[in-house]
């Protein structure tokens, strides 16, 4: 199901049109940043080669893969590393989505979200294989049922990717991570859902305990950890056998926190988010990065006084979970929400904030006007922040208002700009490249603003 409605134009047009939007200068983020790996088959081999998984596999064993949804940098060769490596070793892998209730928490949706990251047969070089059963492989100390895939179950061992960062609703030892791909992403809908049960408050806990009875009970040979630098770029990939994963993943955690890119600025009037996607973030922007969170159970980042959200990605295949952290967006983005895929997810986490419907507006150029009119920055010049996504801040854009801050700021570095800011016929953002900042629009650009 998907989302029809009309927009009153004529009076939001009233309303808006008067409101001005700044000029706007590109920034680079001349931030150090660790270099990324070139040779990621390389990284895999040595890695695999180092904690001895030849002693792990045996010719013939059919080995699950468990691959989840998030976008990953490079995911599609780091997969395809590992099934070269277990095929060296006489092993039979297959693909299976890890990804607990994402893709519409269906066999098919599964599926279509691995596609879009990727992940395909032809792509990776082992069958994907994709189905919401589980089975119940034990139970926590409190009773709560812990779940399996039952393929992954019923091969002869289980290895899984998993991107070690810090997580979008809650604090603790073990966040997004090995831990939680196991507790949660390797229990499918179910699994998900028996974590989730206690709300985002009990997590921390839930976490972890769930995760050592699975270690304990089911065929898992290792998780493959990755942790990307601050241009969404895998710097590290760590082979972590099953027995050191709770006791490795703390201190991975906390490289990953370092690691992570940031806003450089305290306060902002008006963030402006060109897109969200699952592929980007669990929240389709990771709150880590824009101070927008779901829950009261995590922390950091700018304050945002008013946040916007121009679009979705079309890897994110429709969830648009995440949207409802922002104020305003647009009819682009809602038309594209497809409310089948996005409130698994929020029923299943028993957090329904994040896939509520912000004001929609018809325009990016209206929608960040209302940001903007909303915003309370009276008698002085806005602080405006645009970013592609939370995954890209290598470079953004900002407002007059914040130049004073980028010049202090030996990091950041002004390289187009301050120009006036392009709207198409339509009034969505047309193409702001370098050569391009403050010209006039040219005919028949579009409004791809990256």
């Amino acid at each position: 199901m998907q989302i029809t409605f009309e927009v009153p134009e004529a009076i939001l047009h009233q309303l808006l049109d008067p409101v001005a939007i700044p000029q706007l200068a590109r920034v680079r983020n001349l931030t150090p940043v660790p270099p990324p790996i070139e040779d990621i088959h390389a990284v895999v081999r040595e890695e695999m080669q180092r904690a001895r998984c030849d002693t792990l596999f045996k010719k013939g064993q059919r080995i699950a893969i468990g691959v989840g949804s998030r976008g990953l940098g490079r995911l599609p060769e780091i997969v395809a590393a590992l099934v070269a490596e277990l095929r060296a070793l006489g092993a039979e892998p297959f693909i299976f989505p890890a990804m607990g209730s994402h893709g519409g928490a269906t066999a098919e949706g599964q599926r279509e979200v691995l596609t879009h990251l990727g992940v395909t047969p032809e792509r990776v070089g082992a069958p994907i294989i994709s189905q919401m059963e589980t089975v119940e492989i034990g139970r926590a100390p409190d009773g709560t049922q812990v779940r399996l895939d039952r393929l992954a179950h019923e091969a002869d061992g289980i290895v899984f990717v998993g991107r070690v960062k810090p997580h979008t609703a809650f604090r603790g030892r073990y966040e997004s991570g090995l831990a939680k791909m196991i507790a949660i992403g390797l229990g499918k809908q179910a699994g998900a859902a028996a974590c989730h049960a206690r709300g985002f408050a009990e997590m921390a806990r839930m976490v972890p305990m769930l995760a050592e009875v699975a270690l304990a009970r089911a065929p898992i040979r290792f998780g493959l950890a990755v942790i990307e630098n601050a241009n969404d770029q895998p710097y590290k990939i760590l082979v972590v056998p099953n027995n050191e994963i709770m006791q490795r993943e703390p201190a991975l955690l906390e490289e990953a926190k370092q690691a992570m890119p940031r806003i450089p600025f305290e306060q902002l009037d008006v963030l402006v988010i060109d897109e969200i996607g699952k592929n980007i973030s669990g929240d389709g922007a990771d709150p880590n990065i824009t101070g927008r969170y779901p829950t009261p159970y995590a922390s950091g980042g700018p304050e945002v006084s008013k946040q916007v959200v121009l679009d979705l990605c079309d890897a994110s295949g429709g969830n648009a979970n995440g949207v409802g952290t922002a104020d305003f967006t647009t009819v682009r983005l809602a038309r594209k929400m497809d409310l089948g895929r996005t409130y698994p997810n929020a029923l299943t986490s028993t957090v329904p904030g994040p896939v509520k419907l912000p004001m929609v507006l018809p325009s990016d150029q209206l929608a960040i006007a209302a940001a903007l009119l909303t915003c309370n920055a009276v008698g002085r010049e806005p602080r405006l922040v645009r970013i592609k996504n939370t995954l890209r801040l290598d470079e953004f854009w900002v407002s007059a208002g914040l130049l004073d801050e980028v010049a202090l700021n030996p990091m950041l570095q002004v390289v187009a700009g301050p120009g006036p800011v392009a709207f198409d016929h339509e009034g969505n953002l047309a193409d702001l490249t370098l050569e391009t900042v403050g010209a006039p629009l040219a005919p028949g650009s579009h409004k791809d603003a990256w």
